[in-house]
């Protein structure tokens, strides 16, 4: 097996060959990520904008204490008229400064009376004046390849007069669950060695949070045959296959060996973590088959530290989990020595996070409940040891 970091610098060193990328329209396209440079093709503003509503002026007849008023400039209107010596112009935010003015003075900074203003508190030259380029400027990069697109990023391609947008598109991930003692939602149990299928429905869940497609495709038997064909529809049509179960040691465990005989490359086939150490990536070309192990607890850690990195990779993005640091408010009992995820719960305060346990069960990797409340998972790795309470330790937040 080999060594967790390892496993993770292998899984960051893939290179994809050939990206998928799709044009949408501009408000369809939030969440996805951006397949090309955003760059300013005009400046903005592209003339000397007024800021706040007021009067253009130039600066040095301030001095003059009243000016006459030629003119009202409301935004959107195409102003003819100059500001010459003397005289201002009635300005709305938004407008353009009309030629000859280089102030705004706000209309709160003055006093009308008749056809002219009377200055009450003088401002500095330049004020309220939105300058060339002020937002952007031409040919400036805003919003680089990679990026997810958010509300902001929408807002500014928008201005852009960007109404279709290039990105790749969310990577398909088929969910296979192996099993014959797994019963779907609602299938009637026959025996007492029969438990509820709960992986396929915890990984679908992941694929749609972090920006996958899920295709649910259920439980199946552990039937070599069965899983070979199933596992082989499933690349067909998907851009991952993801399994539980199949791939230990057992005499039933014939993933592992599905995987190879499809012709797939094996990345990586067990690492030294806990839990998952049975884990196991494979690809061809450019889809990837990830073999999960059976316990739920283990899957689902497993599939947040390999699956969601490789969503991301399929469509140039950046992994949602955040790895921050903690300080222990209890203390913590190293137990393998290898790299470990324990959940624990999380709280923020102050602007400093803090770990705790309570209500943590300690067994086996199918403890799922483990994931209730607000959790984390505490990483440490195969060379740490036990840790004391006010220890600083990191942990990985699932964003």
């Amino acid at each position: 097996m080999i060594h967790f970091d390892e496993s993770i610098e292998m899984i960051n060193n893939l290179e994809i060959n050939r990206y998928k990328t799709k044009k949408l329209y501009l408000v369809d396209a939030l969440g996805y990520v951006l397949a090309e440079d955003v760059v300013a093709d005009h400046s903005s503003p592209e003339y000397p904008t007024s800021a706040m509503d007021g009067y253009a002026i130039i600066h040095e007849d301030m001095t003059l204490g009243t000016l006459k008023v030629g003119s009202i400039n409301p935004a959107g209107s195409a102003l003819k008229k100059e500001v010459i010596g003397g005289m201002c112009i009635k300005t709305f935010t938004g407008s353009l400064m009309p030629h000859g003015a280089d102030t705004l003075i706000p209309i709160e900074n003055v006093e009308v009376s008749g056809d002219e203003i009377i200055i009450k508190e003088e401002v500095p030259q330049g004020f309220s004046v939105r300058e060339v380029g002020e937002n952007y400027a031409k040919g400036q990069l805003l919003i680089p390849k990679g990026t997810k697109i958010d509300f902001p990023q929408i807002g500014v391609m928008a201005s852009l007069n960007i109404a279709n947008v290039l990105v790749y598109e969310k990577p398909t991930v088929a969910i296979l669950s192996t099993g014959s003692e797994l019963l779907e939602l609602g299938q009637e149990q026959t025996n007492d060695s029969q438990i509820r299928s709960s992986n396929n429905y915890i990984l679908e869940a992941i694929v749609q949070k972090y920006d996958g497609i899920p295709m649910q495709l259920g439980c199946i038997k552990d039937d070599k045959e069965n899983i070979t064909k199933e596992v082989r529809a499933a690349l067909d049509k998907s851009d991952i296959v993801v399994t539980t179960g199949g791939v230990s040691v057992g005499d039933f465990d014939f993933v592992k060996d599905v995987i190879v005989e499809l012709g797939c490359d094996v990345v990586f086939k067990g690492v030294r973590v806990k839990p998952g150490q049975h884990i196991m990536v494979a690809r061809k070309d450019d889809k990837f088959i990830i073999g999960l192990p059976g316990f739920a607890y283990s899957s689902t850690v497993t599939a947040l530290l390999y699956l969601i990195p490789l969503i991301e990779k399929l469509q140039y993005g950046r992994s949602s989990l955040q790895k921050v640091k903690a300080t222990l408010k209890e203390p913590f009992i190293k137990r393998a020595k290898k790299a470990e995820f324990t959940a624990c719960n999380a709280s923020l305060l102050q602007g400093k996070y803090y770990v705790d346990f309570k209500g943590k069960k300690v067994g086996s990797s199918a403890i799922l409940t483990n994931m209730l409340g607000e959790v984390a998972l505490l990483e440490t790795s195969e060379d740490d040891t036990s840790k004391a309470v006010g220890d600083e330790v990191d942990i990985l937040l699932f964003g």
